[in-house]
C-alpha cells in the first residue's frame, strides 16, 4: 500500500505563511512567525532572498531511522505515512533526536514533563482522508498532498515539463532511502539550508550503531530513573508528614 506524502514545489511559493498560520492552530500552538523548527514550529518558511522560499519540517522518512532507534518504540511510522511520538511510551533519552539525518526532532527543555515535538503529518486527519492542515490552506499549490506514488509521478511529470525551473531532481525520492516529503528545489539542497549528503538508502546502521549500546545503558538508565522516582515519592512523603506534624504542633498550643 502507497503511503500519503506532501509535494512541496519552491516555484510556486510565494512566502505568505498561510502553511505555518495552519500548522499553529491545528496543533493549538500560539500564533508566532517561526524563523526555526522548536516545540511550537512544526514547520516554517524560510525568505532565501529573491521571491524564493524554503520550506522546513519533518520528512517523514519511509524507513525512519528515529523509529528504529527508540529503544521503547514510543515513534511509529503509521500505516498512512505520518511518523509520530507516543509520550506514555518515551523515557526522554532524546536518540530519535541524534539519529535523525535531517535534524528533525526537538525537545520541550523547559518544561517539566518535555516532550520530543516535531510535525505528525497531521495523523488526526490523514486517518480521515483529509489532506494535511497545510496543503489544505496553500493558496498557490506549492503544497499538495496524496498518495506518494501520485506525488511522484506529478513531480516527474513537472520536471520534465518545466526543467529549467528545478535542479533536475526530486529531493527526498531517494534522499534516507526516501521520504513522505517530497520537494521540487528551484535551488540546490544546501542553498535550501537542506542536508546535500543524506545517503540515497535507509541507514539501519545508524540504529545499530546506537542500539548496540544499549545492553550497557538502559540498566544504568532504568536504575537512575528508578532512584529518581524514589526520591520524588520519598520527598512527597517528608513534605506530607512534615506538614501534618506542624499542624499537630499549632494544636497542642491551643
Amino acid at each position: 500500500m502507497s503511503t500519503y506524502a506532501l509535494l512541496f514545489d519552491q516555484s510556486l511559493c510565494i512566502g505568505c505563511g498561510a502553511c505555518e498560520q495552519a500548522c499553529q492552530s491545528e496543533h493549538e500552538q500560539p500564533p508566532h512567525k517561526p524563523d526555526k523548527l522548536d516545540h511550537e514550529s512544526f514547520t516554517y518558511v524560510e525568505d532565501l532572498g529573491n521571491e524564493q522560499y524554503a520550506r522546513h519540517l519533518c520528512m517523514s522518512c519511509e524507513n525512519p531511522t528515529c523509529v528504529s532507534v527508540c529503544p521503547v518504540g514510543a515513534l511509529e511510522k503509521n500505516a498512512l505515512g505520518p511518523v509520530t511520538w507516543d509520550g506514555k511510551k518515551c523515557i526522554g533519552c532524546r536518540y530519535c533526536m541524534m539519529a535523525c539525518p535531517f535534524q528533525i526532532p526537538t525537545y520541550e527543555w523547559r518544561s517539566p514533563n518535555p516532550r520530543v515535538r516535531k510535525c505528525d503529518m497531521c495523523v488526526h486527519r490523514v486517518t480521515k482522508d483529509l489532506p494535511t492542515a497545510c496543503a489544505s490552506i496553500c493558496p498557490t499549490g506549492a503544497t499538495n498532498f496524496g498518495k506518494r506514488d501520485a506525488m511522484l509521478a506529478e513531480a516527474h511529470r513537472r520536471l520534465e515539463k518545466y526543467p529549467n525551473r528545478y535542479t533536475g531532481e526530486v529531493y527526498g525520492e531517494k534522499e534516507a532511502g526516501g521520504t513522505g516529503v517530497l520537494m521540487l528545489l528551484s535551488r540546490s539542497a544546501a542553498e535550501n539550508d537542506l542536508p546535500s549528503n543524506v545517503p540515497q538508502h535507509d541507514m539501519p546502521h545508524l540504529t545499530w550503531t546506537v542500539l548496540e549500546k544499549l545492553p550497557q545503558i538502559i540498566p544504568v538508565w532504568g536504575a537512575f530513573l528508578g532512584g529518581m522516582y524514589w526520591l520524588g515519592n520519598r520527598k512527597n512523603a517528608v513534605a506530607s508528614h512534615e506538614h501534618h506534624d506542624h499542624q499537630e504542633g499549632g494544636r497542642d498550643h491551643e
